[in-house]
């Protein structure tokens, strides 16, 4: 792998990182407000610990091991590294069970978001799916059965493995409802900053399943997705402490987010089904897209400011 795309595909994941974890640095940012100062302490120091290793660390080399069960625990974490041959086509023969359930993941969150989660519109159309929110649950329908149909063709558990990434996308997606509902429970009542503190580690790790999912678009190699996700979360972690008044008001972020996980959805469908995709494209697409809606976020602040 050469050094300009390690670089690139470790800036992809820490901006990727960063920007889809908007969301879970405001919901803690509004509940750190209501507790004491020794608890902020605690969770933004070895709470930042447990979020990197725990589903940031964990989670993949799990994910990874999982589909790649005849390898060891640490051949399975630096895999994409060996120069084993016997490792190298396991891995290539693996890769595409875990890239169609990653990339089924990603893309029913993308139009999740689309048709149903309230947003700024961004761009010319966003209004329009907005409005035809009752077609959701039939589009991804209809798309798993298309997708589940061309991989039955291939390999059967190529298919199960596209249901398995829609059965885990409603599963988290029920779980951030409930973190929506708990933040409001939190901000009335008068629970204690332990219950705040373990309440914000669940919502983290739900949150980061996401960035996890999409990470694999980069790279299978758990080292870089460790490295890059894990520099993306201290990043929000900062923000979350330091200036999150000023992200709330770069209103396209999320947008950014939304549309790069659908691209990275859309890749790692491809590839599953056997597309080459050279490594640079993932990086490449996230930093433009990011990119695109964050200078459009920082016009509209200037504009604010100016007038």
């Amino acid at each position: 792998m050469e050094i300009i795309t390690l670089i690139l595909i470790i800036i992809g994941l820490c901006l990727f990182e960063a920007v889809n974890s908007v969301d879970n640095a405001v919901i803690n940012a509004e509940v750190l407000s209501t507790m004491r100062q020794r608890a902020r302490r605690w969770f933004l120091s070895w709470g930042f610990v447990i979020a990197v290793v725990v589903p940031r660390g964990l989670l993949p080399w799990m994910i990874v091991w999982s589909v790649l069960p005849g390898l060891g625990a640490w051949q399975a974490f630096t895999a994409t590294f060996s120069s084993d041959p016997h490792i190298i086509d396991a891995v290539h023969t693996a890769s595409p069970f875990l890239l169609i359930g990653a990339g089924t993941f990603l893309v029913f969150l993308f139009f999740h978001w689309l048709f149903i989660e309230p947003k700024n519109y961004g761009i010319r159309g966003e209004e329009f799916f907005h409005r035809q929110g009752i077609w959701f649950f039939a589009l991804v329908s209809v798309l798993l059965a298309s997708i589940v149909w061309f991989a039955l063709k291939i390999n059967p558990y190529l298919a199960f493995a596209a249901v398995l990434g829609s059965t885990i996308f409603f599963i988290t997606h029920g779980f951030k409802q409930y973190a929506e509902e708990g933040e409001k429970r939190l901000m009335k009542s008068g629970v204690s900053d332990i219950s705040k503190i373990l309440y914000l580690e669940v919502i983290d790790a739900s949150f980061s399943i996401d960035g996890v999912l999409g990470a694999f678009a980069f790279t299978l190699s758990i080292p870089l997705i460790i490295l890059g996700n894990g520099l993306g979360a201290f990043l929000v972690r900062y923000l979350t402490v330091k200036n999150i008044e000023t992200i709330k008001k770069y209103r396209y972020l999320k947008n950014g987010a939304m549309y790069s996980l659908f691209v990275l959805g859309c890749i790692m469908l491809a590839d599953a089904f056997g597309a080459e995709i050279p490594e640079w494209a993932s990086p490449i697409v996230t930093i433009f897209v990011i990119g695109y809606f964050f200078l459009k976020s920082k016009r509209e602040v200037v504009r604010g400011a100016d007038s």
